[in-house]
């Protein structure tokens, strides 16, 4: 009995972990789609990271001491490389295409993922993962249409950024091992912040009063989209959290209209689906084979 009221509590606040992150991930789209109109694409980096070291200092007491010990230093730095890249281009991405089109090319991410697993640890690939991959290059072909619609360029950028987050999570996969969650975030905000500062310094721009709510925004839900991201895994399985993720689409598609007069494309949806579809496939089908 109080087993049940546990996981039942688990599961009520693990989906309140995710609503949080629905809502950091949709915040952080627009307030860079804000920036973008009076701001450069390293200068939104830069004032994200910023505001992160902000954060930090919140807690820099309690991780200093791992902070101290410096592992892995140039595996982090690598990693910050690819993701800082990565990043550049989702918001280039967000500032240039409907916002439920970036989105929905993100979610190739386990994809990429999986396929860099399997050339760099030499992990293997599932039949369920290796229909998933196919079933997600499909997926692509429906949201972009080519031969039926001229492509935008941009569509590639997100391919690239969801590239780019792939070869990150493989990164993140091996700091694990002796790193702290907190304390990769921690070094990817001290690595980025100069990262983005040296190349937002030769089209610098003066941020105005009005843009300063939206730095802020950018910055606190880069950090809790992924926070709370994590604290809903930990409570409940991702076969419920992941679900819950893709309903990034759709609301964003809807934000993406009633502010900016993006419209909704059925295509669009359909080409996630398949994304999303395939990707959820293959996760329940390797958690039952972990199972028996």
């Amino acid at each position: 009995m109080i087993s049940n009221k546990r996981e039942t509590q688990n599961l009520a606040i693990g989906i309140f972990w995710m609503i949080g992150s629905l809502a950091s991930f949709i915040g952080i789209a627009v307030a860079s789609r804000e920036l973008s109109q009076s701001l450069s694409i390293f200068q939104i980096l830069f004032f994200r990271s910023l505001v992160g070291v902000g954060i930090i200092l919140l807690f820099v007491r309690t991780l200093l001491p791992e902070i101290r010990q410096t592992k892995r230093m140039m595996l982090h730095f690598s990693r910050n490389v690819v993701h800082f890249g990565a990043q550049c281009c989702w918001t280039l991405g967000v500032a240039l295409l409907p916002l439920s089109e970036v989105f929905a090319l993100e979610f190739t991410m386990p994809v990429w993922a999986a396929l860099f697993a399997f050339l760099f640890l030499g992990e293997k690939i599932s039949r369920a993962r290796m229909i998933a991959v196919f079933a997600s290059f499909a997926g692509i072909l429906v949201i972009l249409r080519p031969g039926f619609e001229i492509v935008d360029p941009a569509s590639f950028i997100v391919l690239i950024a969801a590239i780019g987050f792939g070869i990150s999570v493989i990164m993140v996969k091996i700091l694990t091992k002796d790193c702290s969650p907190a304390v990769i975030v921690v070094w990817m905000i001290l690595l980025q912040l100069p990262m983005g500062l040296a190349l937002a310094i030769p089209n610098w721009q003066s941020p105005s009063l009005e843009n300063v709510p939206w730095i802020i925004l950018a910055g606190i839900t880069g950090m809790s989209a992924h926070y709370t991201m994590a604290k809903a895994l930990k409570l409940v399985d991702a076969s419920i959290a992941i679900p819950i993720d893709f309903f990034r689409v759709p609301l964003i598609a809807l934000v993406g209209f009633y502010l900016y007069g993006e419209v909704i494309e059925a295509w669009l949806l359909l080409g996630a689906l398949l994304i999303f579809g395939s990707n959820y496939y293959a996760l329940r089908s390797e958690a039952r084979n972990k199972t028996i």
